[in-house]
């Protein structure tokens, strides 16, 4: 929310008549959580650009890897993700529209409601935008920005407003309340017309602004309204309880996913140095006088083997059939195992004394079964939604 508001000087506001014009303009000492707040998430982003992330965000990787709100990743036990999804961005259009918004409305709520408050209040809402995403989106999509946050914010300024209009200016009181209202307004339309934007966190957060604005309200004078707290904090209880109760069940689990992917990376490393030895096991039977018997005795012991014990360790990541490496882990269970028996036969045609089949094995190029193509085609990523 930009203001254009009547320049007043920055003094201390008048309890029982506040100059909302003042506080917008707090200086960045006068609100250090909403400076703490800004410089974190510029601080985040830029450690994301160092570690991979891109100015512009296309992959969802590195978001997910720093935290992003994720069904299959939060559910799997890292519900920590509902709080470091709030600092993460997708990008930097994404991180200025965000920063902008929370310099803008954080210096006044963080005046209204105090440090603290203010802070519960950033979280709160973050949290509740958040799970209401995870509620929506699910499996469908990795979910980061600190609009959610920024959403509590405005809910809990306007419910802040509604109760103290009459301790407030009456045209401070039409300015600042419209801007917020039209601010939320058309942030939430373009959050249903543009692709990329996570309209349920903004909703959660919203709601939970104003559930957590209700609870932790700060009185402007013994005139004021008493807060009726005790209903917010219901509405806050019967609000996560309904939401945990609805969260749809994540088509995998992250864990067995990154085994998965685990055991197919060591998987590759492992083909690599049994082909070598392979290739090096044969070339020397050609350029000495080497023992069948030895040389199949090697191909077994330092190629079948390997492969054999290879497939065992693919078999067991067993992630099951839903996780993105499934498919990739398949062909290579496939492979090992046709690499195996490849491997024995030849050994079993050196033993065999059939000099034809020796002849052929020595002689002749090295044919086995190939890398299947779906292991150089990069995984499908889940889409990424900004909030």
């Amino acid at each position: 929310m930009t203001h254009n508001a009547p320049s007043s000087a920055a003094q201390a506001p008048n309890p029982t008549n506040p100059d909302l014009s003042a506080l917008i303009a707090s200086r960045p000492g006068q609100v250090p959580v909403t400076t703490c707040l800004l410089l974190l998430n510029l601080a985040v982003f830029g450690l994301m650009l160092a570690f991979g992330g891109s100015m512009w965000q296309t992959s969802t990787t590195v978001p997910l890897a720093w935290g992003a709100n994720f069904g299959p990743a939060t559910q799997d036990g890292q519900w920590w993700r509902l709080v470091t999804a709030m600092f993460v961005h997708f990008g930097v259009l994404h991180l200025g529209l965000n920063m902008l918004a929370l310099w803008d409305v954080g210096r006044l709520v963080e005046r209204l409601f105090g440090r603290w408050r203010f802070l519960l209040l950033y979280l709160g809402g973050g949290v509740l935008g958040n799970l209401l995403s995870l509620v929506v989106q699910g499996n469908q999509a990795v979910s980061g920005g600190a609009s959610g946050a920024i959403f509590g914010l405005y809910g809990a300024l306007l419910v802040f407003l509604v109760r103290e209009r009459r301790q407030v200016e009456r045209r401070e009181f039409k300015w600042v309340f419209g801007a917020a209202v039209i601010f939320t307004v058309l942030t939430l339309v373009m959050g249903q017309v543009v692709r990329g934007i996570d309209n349920a966190a903004h909703l959660g957060g919203l709601a939970g602004g104003a559930l957590f604005g209700s609870f932790l309200a700060r009185r402007l004078s013994t005139s004021s309204p008493v807060p009726k707290r005790w209903w917010a904090v219901v509405c806050l209880l019967v609000g996560v309880t309904v939401l945990l109760q609805r969260l749809p069940e994540p088509r995998y689990l992250m864990g067995n996913e990154l085994r998965a992917q685990a055991a197919i990376q060591q998987f590759l490393k492992t083909d690599r140095l049994a082909s070598a030895r392979w290739g090096a096991i044969l070339a020397k039977g050609r350029q000495q006088s080497v023992p069948f018997d030895e040389l199949a005795g090697n191909i077994d012991s330092q190629v079948t083997r390997v492969y054999l014990n290879s497939l065992e360790q693919l078999n067991a990541a067993n992630p099951g059939p839903e996780v993105p490496s499934a498919r990739t882990l398949e062909a290579l269970q496939d492979y090992a195992s046709a690499r195996a028996h490849a491997s024995h036969e030849m050994a079993q045609d050196l033993r065999s004394k059939n000099f034809r089949k020796i002849n052929k094995v020595l002689t002749k190029p090295l044919t086995l079964p190939r890398m299947p193509s779906v292991v150089q085609a990069p995984a499908r990523q889940p889409q990424g939604l900004g909030d």
